[in-house]
């Protein structure tokens, strides 16, 4: 498994589970959009009235799963940025690929952007004989 193939995986999915910290200390979880780049840096949107919004202001490390067609899952830990200026360009042009319908969003009130990067990946695969795992750090 290979960083192209990372790639080749999270591609196929439209989808993930989020999960932040909140002030509090409480684990928060939420299925967002998803879309990812070569670097396997994953965007979506969300609202500044969301719980992940001040969740990932508050501190950036953020987790996800991804893919639950058969046993095939990729565990994430990343840290979160709110993109501006030229970066948030790179991310929405990323982001809108994956979801044309995302510019219609760019009307609503408090939309903004994240951009994570991946610290830790394990890529599952239970449905394989023997079953593949591997673990990348970044």
């Amino acid at each position: 498994m290979t960083k192209s193939d990372l790639y080749e995986f999270v591609a196929r999915y439209k989808l993930g589970v989020i999960s932040s910290l909140s002030p509090s200390g409480t684990v928060q979880s939420a299925l967002v959009g998803i879309a990812i780049t070569q670097d396997l840096e994953i965007i979506f949107d969300t609202v500044k009235t969301s719980r992940k919004y001040p969740n990932l202001i508050g501190n950036p490390g953020c987790s996800f799963v991804i893919g639950w067609t058969g046993e095939q899952t990729m565990q994430y830990e990343g840290t979160a940025t709110e993109p501006e200026g030229k970066e948030l360009e790179r991310c929405q042009k990323t982001y809108f690929t994956a979801w044309p319908d995302g510019p219609s969003r760019l009307a609503w009130p408090g939309i903004t952007y994240f951009c994570v990067n991946p610290k830790w990946i394990r890529y599952s695969d239970f449905d394989a004989k023997p079953p593949l795992i591997q673990e990348f750090r970044f």
